[in-house]
């Protein structure tokens, strides 16, 4: 069988897959909810993947996976300015994971299934330890440009863009009115307010 037929099946099933997890959550679905859905016989399935767990640990690589892409970033080019520094959280410009709303849901499921699955927690944190890392750079090349005040750990600044963008990824998932241009206008206002003495 051609690899590309290969791949477009094993597409089928987890675009099937992640609209019934969208929909019911991972452990309401059952596979024959996902079987129904990618409108295949139980051996096509079990071809590609052994149990819904694998399909599961498939679809939060792929999640996971957007997420590093939203914070990789070309060491040769210059750095952004510091307010960019939020569009390449939010990817404002090309939105990776605020996209939709069933991409935030799908990630806040990954989020809660990283609390029973070691092996997937682990992966989430690699994609976090990698974003906070591509982040506190741009933060400490900007404190050495005089853009930043230099006493402040950089990592401590990515912490707190991450977990603002942890927040709105939230927002969205639950309540599906959150504005990646908004949400950015909002951070970069704060952001321009001179420090207190």
């Amino acid at each position: 069988m051609p690899k590309e037929h290969l791949e477009a099946r094993r597409r089928q099933i987890l675009d099937a897959a992640r609209r019934c997890f969208v929909r019911n959550g991972f452990h309401a679905t059952s596979m024959q909810d996902v079987l129904t859905e990618a409108e295949l016989s139980a051996g096509a399935v079990y071809r590609y993947f052994k149990s819904k767990d694998d399909i599961i640990a498939a679809i939060a690589s792929e999640a996971l996976a957007e997420v590093a892409a939203a914070f990789g970033a070309d060491a040769a080019a210059p750095p952004p300015d510091l307010d960019d520094v939020v569009d390449l959280v939010l990817g404002v410009e090309r939105p990776p994971l605020s996209r939709s709303r069933e991409s935030a849901q799908l990630l806040v499921q990954v989020w809660a299934e990283a609390l029973r699955s070691p092996s997937l927690s682990a992966r989430l944190k690699e994609v976090m330890a990698e974003a906070r890392g591509v982040i506190g750079g741009l933060v400490a090349r900007h404190q050495e440009r005089g853009r930043l005040p230099a006493g402040v750990p950089p990592e401590h600044v990515a912490d707190v863009l991450t977990a603002l963008v942890d927040g709105f990824l939230v927002r969205r998932a639950v309540f599906g009115d959150a504005d990646p241009v908004a949400f950015r206008n909002g951070i970069r206002a704060l952001m321009s307010v001179p420090a207190s003495r």
